[in-house]
Parts: C-alpha cells; sequence; structure tokens
C-alpha cells in the first residue's frame, strides 16, 4: 500500500510531458474514481428520473416537484459532523474515512435499489420518498468523498486533484444515466437502476486499497455532553477564529452569482433566438461537453504553474468574461458561429474555474474537520447563489432584454473579482488557509495565521 502511495518518477511516468505528470499519481487517479461514484446518484434522480416518471405518464407539474429532492445536498453540511466525530463499531477499524466510505456507499446502493422498485404510477408519494432518500445517501457519500479526496492530496495536488474528481464526476454522471435509458428501454427501469448501482463500487473500492489518508487528523477525543456537543460546532468556530474568515465566507457567497445567474437564463436565450434542438445539442452539449474537459486540464495546469491565488484570480476573470459573451450572443442573433464560440468559451472558463475554486476551497479545510467544513462550504457556495437568481433571473430578462441581463451578470462577477484581489493584496488568503492546503508528508504545520 505504500508503494501505491509513492510519487517518485518511474520511468514511465518520466517520459511524459511534464504538464501530464501529476495526472498519473496515486491520489490523483484515486479522486477520478471517487468522482465517477459520486456523480451516480445525482444522475439518478435528475434526468433519469424525469425521463422515468414523464414515461409513466406523470404530469409536468408533479415531474418538476421531484427537482426539490436535490435540496438535500444543499443542506448536507446539517450532519456532516457525524463523518468526522461518530467512530463506526467494526468497520472503524479500517479507519475513520475507509470505514464511513464503505457505509455510505453501502446506503447508496440500498437506496437506489429501492427507488427500482417503487412504481411511480401506483404511489407519488412513496416515490418522492424514495429519491429523497436517494439524496440524503448521495449526500452523506458526496461528504466522505470529499473528506477522502482533500486528505489523500497533498496541498501540491489539490488542482490536479479537483480536475480529476471533477472528469470522474462527469463521466459517472453521464456514463450511469445513458445506462439507465439504455436499459430500461430492452429489461425495464427496475433492473436499470440495479446495474447503475454498481457505480457506487469505484469509490468504495478506491477506500480498501488506497487505504486510510496518512493526512487525516482525529478531533479531538470526546469524553463527555460537552465534547460531544463540541463535534457539532467545533468544526465552525474553528473557521470563523482565523483571520479574513468572514471575508472568505462573503467571497464564497459573491463568487458564482453572476454565472449562476447566466446559465439559469441560457436556454430560454437560445429557444428566443431560434435555434433548433439539433443546434443546441450540437453546440450546447456537444461542443460545450468537451470545452469543458479541456478548461478542467487547463485548470489543474494552472494550479500547478502559477500557485492558488494567481490562478483563482484568472479563472474568475474568465468566467465573468464569458457571462458578456453571452451578451454579445443576444446581440448578434442566431449564429451558429456565435452559438459555438460562446459555449466553447464559457464552458472552458467553467471548466478551469472549477478546478481552481474548488481546489481552493479544498485547502480552507482543517485536517480534523475536513467532512464537516467542506460540506458548509460547498453548501454556501451554492444555495444562496440559487436562492436568490432563482427567483430573479427571469424578472430580470423580461424586465431588461437579454442584452442588457448579460451586461449585468458581467458586472455582478466583479464584486467576487474585486474582493478576492484585495484579499490577495491583504495577505487573507494565505492566513485563511487551513491545514488541508499547507501540511504534507513530513511537514506538519499548526494551522496558523502564518501559513
Amino acid at each position: 500500500m505504500a508503494a501505491a502511495r509513492a510519487d517518485t518518477d518511474l520511468g514511465w511516468r518520466a517520459s511524459l510531458p511534464e504538464g501530464l505528470r501529476p495526472y498519473t499519481e496515486a491520489a490523483p487517479i484515486a479522486a477520478f474514481f471517487l468522482g465517477v461514484s459520486s456523480g451516480f446518484p445525482y444522475a439518478m434522480i435528475g434526468a433519469t428520473l424525469t425521463t422515468r416518471l414523464a414515461q409513466d405518464g406523470l404530469d409536468k407539474k408533479s415531474i418538476t416537484a421531484f427537482s426539490l429532492a436535490f435540496l438535500v445536498y444543499n443542506l448536507k453540511f446539517l450532519w456532516a459532523w457525524v463523518v468526522d466525530g461518530v467512530r463506526l463499531p467494526i468497520l472503524g477499524r479500517l479507519g475513520q474515512r475507509v470505514s464511513w466510505l464503505l457505509l455510505s456507499g453501502v446506503l447508496v446502493i440500498a437506496a437506489v435499489a429501492n427507488l427500482a422498485f417503487v412504481d411511480p404510477s401506483a404511489s407519488l408519494l412513496a416515490t418522492a420518498w424514495a429519491a429523497v432518500l436517494v439524496g440524503l445517501a448521495g449526500a452523506t457519500f458526496d461528504i466522505v468523498i470529499d473528506a477522502y479526496r482533500i486528505e489523500i492530496l497533498k496541498p501540491r495536488q489539490l488542482g490536479v486533484g479537483s480536475g480529476m474528481v471533477q472528469y470522474g464526476w462527469r463521466i459517472g454522471s453521464v456514463a450511469a444515466g445513458a445506462l439507465a435509458l439504455v436499459l430500461a428501454a430492452r429489461v425495464g427501469w427496475e433492473i436499470a437502476y440495479l446495474a447503475c448501482a454498481a457505480f457506487a463500487l469505484p469509490a468504495m473500492l478506491t477506500g480498501l486499497i488506497y487505504g486510510e489518508p496518512e493526512r487525516h487528523r482525529e478531533p479531538q477525543r470526546r469524553r463527555g455532553m460537552s465534547e460531544a456537543l463540541g463535534a457539532v460546532y467545533r468544526p465552525f468556530t474553528e473557521f470563523f477564529q482565523r483571520q479574513g474568515a468572514f471575508l472568505v465566507l462573503l467571497f464564497i457567497l459573491l463568487h458564482k452569482i453572476g454565472d449562476t445567474l447566466a446559465n439559469l437564463t441560457l436556454r430560454l436565450l437560445l429557444d428566443d433566438l431560434g435555434f433548433s434542438n439539433d443546434e443546441i445539442a450540437i453546440y450546447d452539449i456537444g461542443v460545450g461537453f468537451w470545452a469543458y474537459l479541456i478548461g478542467i486540464f487547463v485548470g489543474g495546469v494552472l494550479y500547478s504553474k502559477l500557485g492558488m491565488k494567481k490562478s483563482v484570480l484568472i479563472s474568475l476573470v474568465l468566467m465573468g468574461v464569458s457571462n458578456f459573451s453571452f451578451a454579445l450572443l443576444a446581440q448578434a442573433g442566431h449564429s451558429n458561429w456565435g452559438l459555438a464560440g460562446t459555449i466553447a468559451f464559457e464552458n472552458f472558463a467553467s471548466g478551469i474555474g472549477g478546478v481552481t475554486v474548488v481546489a481552493y476551497f479544498s485547502a480552507l479545510c482543517d485536517l480534523r474537520f475536513t467532512a464537516s467544513q467542506y460540506a458548509l462550504i460547498s453548501a454556501a457556495a451554492s444555495i444562496v447563489g440559487r436562492l436568490i437568481t432563482g427567483t430573479s433571473a427571469g424578472a430580470l430578462v423580461e424586465g431588461m432584454g437579454y442584452s442588457n441581463f448579460y451586461l449585468l451578470t458581467t458586472l455582478a462577477a466583479l464584486p467576487g473579482i474585486l474582493l478576492f484581489w484585495w484579499m490577495m493584496r491583504a495577505g487573507l488568503v494565505d492566513s485563511s488557509i487551513g491545514t488541508a492546503g499547507t501540511e504534507g508528508d513530513g511537514d506538519v504545520r499548526a494551522n496558523s495565521a502564518e501559513n
């Protein structure tokens, strides 16, 4: 096992281009398989379940109500402390992270199997509860996977590892969704869902093969009720005791509002500009998918070459400019070249940003509370933007038109860019980093403002 973890350059690895070598190390490869398993529960209660409900004859109002199952993912910080602080009997001998990885994987398999055997046409309520259970199990699986990923990656690997887990997430979600549709057309939805449950295995096997993360730090041992309660609040108090913590939280809340606004209305824009389904499939899905994968790779290289701060700032600027490209498309009207260029640039920028920003958020965690803190950070990064933009995007488009709306989304990206730039200049980015971003093998330092 120790040999598997070694990051020494083997002969074949040394012959690779320098930018590719980090992707061949053990920890980033493990992160890829974690991502494959992380993506599939989301697909089971997303487009796959929507198709199943539609084929069973349910009305659109009932089908869209099932999107509430996704809210569970935004609330996972409420129970993430359990993954950090509760040691499992028997399985706990394998290690805190590995034991929870196995348990949550089994829960996901059971929840997906339960969803397979419910009949939407017979009981919509039972189907709704089954979808929520998949969301709960999948969110818990995500909590463990995120913590495991952060703790197996050294600080220098956070960028590449974030890219690899996103590659895995995309492949896992797309493959599970496609497999479900193909099997459902031939052997029915029950067998299709049961087959897709196997997508939980890559992460579980990764935990067994790779073992407990060397960088995992056990929280202080609890001896009474006060210490047990401390497992709930200590991850949050530790974070907010850091210099600049509230500004970091403000950045987390603000950084993606413009991007979320722009993407929420993209399909409305394409429809109003008269693009056909075939054109949207070719450019929005086809070109965008490959541009996103390329962006992920470039993001990992930028993070390795330029470091965390510069790469994050560049990605924020690129994501802001991509919103402006939507305004140009709205002005140009129906143009296939314009659509191809806009979609390619937007997805390329999102791929870079997804790597660098996720790596930065990962580095913010304290290794004693990785699960709790990353669950809070990821929830804050998504739920606020969705609540604000989901209730205002359509009204803004109707009131000011697409061009002015996308110019507004470009301006909405500026506060996050300027705040991060100021935090860089003031040294607050460095002072807010947790031990996940500072501790490597043989380099164990306390988390302080000087880190």
